[in-house]
């Protein structure tokens, strides 16, 4: 397949190109600064009329793309102001969706977020592992993930033959950034992350299996891996975090409490890497 992955100057983006790559397919990279060559063109995805086109074709680039894998973002609540970076991840997320619609490409991977289902979680979830039936945004760019959801919701009614496949992704791990686990005993470490994390390399992992597992309507997954980033058991975590809140009678020792199982069990998505 031909595959257009916006952000793909990130730290996910950039595992995600290569692991694409490396399954075979052709991938073009859209952001505002990546190496210069046949795979990349510079995009100003806030410009509606820049992304449409970048979809639709770019000479010396591509004639067409087979599916589109939506990474760019300001990546967290902080780097602007919070109106910002609402109305700044809208817009963007908007220009690709809707320009993937104009331009009939109807199989999208899209990068939602554990902030669309409770972080920083000061208040408890309602049972813990948290799956994909939970949603509650409580900053900006929370607010901008639940929204994208929504719209991919639609526009694949819109669409009855478009994959639409929103991956909820908790805080993405560099391979040179496993130092932090260093701190996985502190009795507060991640706990506005469910102590959970992901490495950038399985997290494009789940980016592949979505393409390939794609079928006509909208899906939600979370994305980290299956045991946490803490060295305490989860049931501790859970009573200490959130002390009465119902967990599930077969959580592992060190699952996650951001639940795996569904794209565990629809998708086969197994995590290769592991800080422990």
């Amino acid at each position: 397949m031909r595959i257009g992955v916006t952000g793909s100057g990130g730290k996910l983006g950039r595992a995600a190109v290569e692991r694409l790559r490396a399954d075979g397919h052709d991938v073009i990279g859209f952001d505002l600064a990546g190496p210069a060559g046949t795979g990349f063109t510079r995009v100003d995805l806030t410009d509606f009329g820049q992304t449409l086109d970048a979809f639709g074709s770019v000479t010396a680039r591509h004639d067409g793309l087979d599916a589109l894998v939506h990474l760019a973002a300001i990546p967290v609540n902080g780097l602007v102001p919070d109106a910002a970076t609402f109305q700044n991840n809208m817009t963007v997320s908007f220009n690709a969706l809707y320009a993937a619609h104009r331009t009939g490409i109807r199989t999208i991977v899209l990068a939602s977020s554990i902030t669309a289902m409770g972080f920083p979680f000061d208040e408890a979830p309602p049972a813990l592992p948290v799956d994909e039936t939970y949603t509650s945004a409580n900053n900006t760019y929370g607010l901008g993930k639940v929204a994208e959801e929504a719209i991919a919701a639609q526009l694949v009614r819109w669409c009855p033959d478009a994959s639409i496949t929103a991956l909820r992704f908790t805080n993405v791990v560099a391979e040179d950034e496993y130092a932090t686990f260093d701190r996985a005993g502190e009795p507060g470490y991640r706990r506005d992350l469910l102590g959970s994390w992901v490495d950038a390399r399985d997290g494009a992992q789940a980016i592949a299996l979505a393409l390939a597992a794609a079928r006509p309507g909208f899906e939600v997954y979370n994305v980290a891996a299956p045991e946490s980033g803490c060295t305490a058991p989860s049931r501790e975590l859970a009573a200490r975090w959130f002390p009465g809140t119902p967990v599930a009678e077969d959580l592992g020792e060190f699952e996650s409490l951001m639940s795996t199982r569904r794209i565990r069990d629809r998708l086969g998505f197994r995590a290769a890497y592991d800080w422990r």
